[in-house]
This record gives structure tokens, sequence and C-alpha cells, in this order.
């Protein structure tokens, strides 16, 4: 009897699983397939639009607007582009070579890149070239043990609810068809790196960065952001550091996501040099964290605060602020005082992009280190916001630790903490309802004011600190979020609700 294969589920930001297990070549190739029969049914509706307006102006008629002929002349001549890129994880470069293999088997014009490049990097060549879609192989944060297949949206972004939803259905709806990928599109992509590197030589003020007599230190955690950031700032007086360059599958032995727990590399160098900041990207480096020059790290309720009134007061620039269900207070403070519309949306970079896509928004970001800014890709880029971040430290000439509590003097002080227990989906989601239909009237002696569940169960209270459960979307974990107007009071938060997920 023939096994049944297991089910194919999309998280916040593509389909991940540990290697092995259910991230195997065989479950890739069901993916890929199902993504190429999304994107050819995406063409084929575009072709049917294309032959009618032929047609209706009478360049053809209606019996060869039915023929195969013109239907396989418009495909020779806009052949389907897809970009495809990997990190550096376990046996990434093959699992990429696998998915173009099956692309390339459904007729699409496959662009493969030779080396691991940052997932904005890969989103930026999706654009700039007006590519179908394009396919990341990474598990961006997550555990070495785990990869993933993330899809890029024609736009650059993260793929639409809308579309992984599509694929999803189409998996096994055909079986996968492979061929070797023979189309060479080095040119293709080389121009592509070479203009995204002009774009972000033209966002950030480099030369006023390089003349600056900072030291700072960049860690990308062995992963795909190498010596990218680096690469922007030599040549002047600023002494930039790269460390844990090299790739490692492992990650050093954590989990390639810039938070606290995982920076003591970071940390420990910052002391050891006098460094004024220090800047990491997690993965497939499109999120970043930071480390100021006390080696302490800095939450993205302090940096994502910073860029926001950097680019509002320093750059001159206006438009909407959007923030994730579990992003901070201050965020929306600051939106308020420059008069800004803010804009609130559930965890997941996809739900940013989608109003980025539709109207003017200034900066989206998440709590997890996902910012996404007017006038690049709608999309997060850790090496664009590492250089943000930089930028603001040398705009306001003090150090980063002055900066936030100059920002506490006129917004407000706010601190945000975050703890994560291993939760199996269903047992935390059913956690989450219950504190959902529920709540309690205090926690930690705080009384309650309201509830909200745009993502997950956020408990509000009087002076506008609040405790969030969510289980997460890709993998076994229940968050529990906190921000407060003290640190004692955050802690006291999360230590209620570790206990309330515990029981």
């Amino acid at each position: 009897m023939k096994e049944e294969s297991p089910p194919i589920r999309f998280g916040t930001d593509g389909w991940r699983a540990v290697i092995a297990e259910e991230f195997t070549f065989a479950n890739l190739e069901r993916v890929a397939q199902a993504y190429a029969d999304y994107l050819l049914q995406q063409n084929e509706s575009k072709e049917e639009s294309l032959l009618q307006q032929l047609v209706s102006v009478g360049q053809i008629s209606k019996e060869e607007a039915e023929s195969n002929l013109f239907r396989d002349v418009i495909m020779k001549a806009q052949p389907v582009l897809v970009i495809v890129g990997f990190d550096r994880r376990f046996l990434s470069e093959k699992f990429a070579m696998h998915a173009a293999e099956v692309l390339a088997g459904n007729g699409l014009r496959v662009a493969l890149f030779e080396k691991d490049v940052p997932t904005p990097v890969v989103s930026w060549a999706v654009k700039r070239n007006r590519a179908a879609g394009g396919v990341v192989i990474t598990a961006s944060h997550n555990p070495p043990a785990f990869n993933g297949f993330k899809i890029k949206a024609p736009w650059g972004g993260s793929a639409s609810p809308e579309i992984t939803s599509s694929v999803e259905a189409l998996v096994d709806k055909n079986t996968p068809r492979r061929k070797p990928s023979t189309s060479d599109e080095r040119e293709l992509l080389q121009s592509s790196i070479d203009s995204y590197r002009t774009q972000i030589a033209s966002y950030i003020d480099l030369d006023r960065i390089r003349r600056s007599r900072l030291k700072v230190i960049v860690d990308p955690m062995h992963g795909a952001g190498g010596r990218w950031v680096e690469s922007f700032l030599e040549g002047r007086d600023l002494r930039v550091e790269t460390i844990r360059a090299e790739r490692d599958t492992l990650f050093g032995g954590v989990n390639p996501e810039p938070i606290d727990r995982n920076l003591a590399a970071l940390k420990n160098r910052i002391r050891e040099t006098g460094a004024s900041l220090g800047l990491a990207t997690d993965g497939d480096a499109d999120r970043v964290g930071a480390v100021n020059e006390k080696a302490e790290t800095m939450t993205m309720h302090e940096v994502v605060p910073l860029i926001l009134l950097h680019l509002a007061r320093a750059s001159k620039m206006g438009g909407g602020v959007v923030r994730t269900f579990s992003q901070s207070v201050l965020t929306k403070r600051i939106a308020e005082a420059h008069n800004l519309p803010l804009h609130d949306t559930p965890i997941g970079f996809k739900y940013i992009a989608d109003l980025m896509l539709r109207d003017d928004i200034l900066i989206g970001a998440e709590e997890s280190g996902g910012i996404g800014v007017k006038g690049h890709i709608p999309e997060r880029d850790g090496i664009l916001n590492s250089l943000l971040m930089l930028e603001a430290v040398v705009t306001e000439g003090k150090p980063p630790s002055e900066m936030v509590k100059a920002m506490h003097r006129e917004f407000g002080e706010f601190y945000f903490n975050r703890r994560d227990l291993h939760c199996e989906v269903e047992r935390g989601k059913d956690l989450v309802s219950i504190l959902a239909s529920s709540p309690p009237i205090e926690v930690a002696g705080y009384r309650v004011r309201d509830v909200e569940t745009l993502d997950g169960t956020k408990l509000l209270f009087e002076d506008e600190s609040w405790l969030l459960f969510r289980q997460s979307g890709t993998e076994p974990v229940l968050r529990i979020y906190s921000e407060a107007t003290s640190k004692a009071k955050t802690e006291s938060l999360l230590d209620e609700g570790e206990r309330f997920a515990r029981k």
C-alpha cells in the first residue's frame, strides 16, 4: 500500500520543515510543481487577455486566437521568468537546483543564483526584471535543522496569503516534471546585483557614514549576509569589522535570529573593541538586529522607532506607518506626533507588503526585525536597514543608548521583552483561544482594560502596557510578548504569562 504524502502547509512566510523529515527532495518537488502550476495558470490568464485584445482590434481572428500556434508564439516571445536563490543552510544549493529543475521542467525560464545571496537581493532581482515570481530556499531565522521554500511575488515582496493558498491547493495536482536548467542567466543576475548595490548607495549617505570615526561590528551570524554590509562601508575613516562571516550550517550552535540570546559573540566583540554599534542580520539577511555601545541588545521596539524618527526628521520623509500586532507603543506615538497615518496588521510581513503596494507607506515593521521602507522594495531588507540604523547614529552624533533615552524623554518610557516556549501547535492555539474568550481580570496585580485578537490574544492595561500570547505559524513555539512602562513590569507580566502557559 502506497504511503500517503504529508500535507504541505505554508506559514507566515513560506513552507518550512525539518530537513530529512518533511523537508525532503521529494516534498520539495511537490511544492515546486505546485508553484510552477500556479505561475502557468497566471500566465495563461494573461495570454488569454492578450489574445482577446488582439481579436478586439482586428489583429487576429477568433479562430486564430483559439489555435495553439498563437499561444505558443506568445509563450516563446514572453517566457515566464522565475528567479531562484538560496541561503547557507545545509544542502540549500542542492535544494535550489532541484527546485529550478522542476520549474524548468514546466517550460519556465529560470535564473538561478550560483552562490548564496541575501533574500532581499532575490526580491530586488524579481522586481527589477519584472519576473513572474521568485523562490528562495531558506528557513530564515529558524533552527539549523530546518529549511524552507519562500515565494516572492512579482513586486518583489512576500507572497500574499492569496498566492500561498493557491499554491497549497495545487500541491499534488500534477506529478512533478524535472529537467536540467540549462539557460545561462549570469548576466541578468550580475546586473541585478549591481543595480541593488546602486539602489542602496542612492538610499544611504554612505560618504557621510564612511567619514565618521565610529567603530562598527557587523554580525551576519554565519548566514547569507556574509560581508555585504561591510562592503558598503570600506574606504574612509569608519572602522568596520565583520565577525561570523563564514558559512556554518549549524550557525555556531544558535538559531540565526538576531535577538539577545543569540548575540553573545557580537556583544563580546563590542566589549573587547569599544565599538559604538553592533549590527546583526538573520540567516537570510532580511531581518536586522542591533547592539548598543554598552554591549546591550537593542529590541526592535527601540530600533524601529529610532529609524522612523530618522526618516521623518533627518530625511524629512512622509507616509503611513505600519506596525504588526507585537510592535511598539512608541511607534504609534511617534507616528501620531508627526501626523503620519498608523496601520496595525497581523504578524507576518506579507500584510505589511500588501499595504505598501496599496498606500503611501513610509515604514512597515514587525517585532522580529523585519522592516520595509518607502522607495525600496515592499519587503524586509536587513542589509539596507543595518545601514539605516548606522546612518541614524551618525546623524544624531550620540551613542545609541543616549538616542533611546532622548526618545523616551520625548515619547514616554516603554520596555519590551519576549519569551518563546516549546509548545505543540494545537495546545498553543487552545491557550490563545481560552484567553480570548475568558480573559483574566488582572495579571500580576495589573487590571486588564481590554482584549484584542487581531493575531493571538493581547491583554491591554491602563497605561498602554500589554501582554500578547501567540502560537507561531512556522514552528511549535508559543510566543509570549510584553511591553510595559518599566523593565520590572515587563518581566512581571511575562512571568505571569508563562505561568498561564505552563498550567
